[in-house]
């Protein structure tokens, strides 16, 4: 059986611990500042990018070995109108740099809660994008996502990442300024 922790227990990680537990998994949900001992061979980072410092100087010898599932879209939050990671860069690439011994995949970052929790974007299911370089880790969180019903892609390596952050930076641009609901989403049509 697939163990997993998300950190982080807002909408996005109790959306993902919904689909962890319908696709089968083990759920661990650890609240950030908890020193509960992360039981998850797959940890999704369920936090704003700000965050993840905080979150790397606390795990990062316990995320060793791990698949680490990056869902960050590093937002100036301040603005709303540009990342803060290197154009030719992303979060999930950073992050890697941070935890070599790790197997850091990005996914979720193009999803809403609320398509995840429904498991639908209007008529289509909800497909989740997975980008990495450790085809085993995201083979692994694909099954889950599949098992839970939604659609998961394989989207590469992960540099594709910065691609995913654009696409998430663009769906919650068009949110916060009220062109498209936070019920909405892009939809992969087959």
């Amino acid at each position: 059986m697939t163990s997993i922790s998300i950190i982080g227990t807002g909408n996005m990680g109790g959306a993902i611990a919904g689909i962890a537990a319908k696709g089968g998994a083990e759920v661990q949900l650890v609240g950030r500042g908890s020193d509960q001992a992360l039981t998850g061979d797959i940890v999704v980072l369920a936090l704003p990018y700000p965050a993840v410092d905080e979150v790397i100087a606390q795990y990062g010898a316990q995320l060793a070995g791990k698949t680490v599932v990056d869902i960050t879209n590093p937002l100036d939050f301040s603005t709303f109108d540009d990342l803060v990671v290197p154009a030719d860069s992303s979060a999930a690439a950073v992050i890697a740099a941070k935890l070599p011994a790790s197997h850091v995949v990005k996914a979720f970052n193009t999803n809403f809660a609320a398509t995840l929790a429904s498991g639908a974007v209007g008529d289509q299911p909800t497909t989740v994008l997975v980008a990495g370089d450790d085809q085993a880790s995201k083979d692994a969180l694909l099954a889950v996502v599949r098992a839970a019903g939604l659609r998961g892609e394989d989207a590469g390596s992960l540099k594709r990442a910065r691609e995913l952050e654009a696409l998430g930076f663009l769906q919650l641009t068009l949110a916060v300024a009220e062109k498209t609901a936070w019920t909405a989403g892009f939809a992969l049509v087959k």
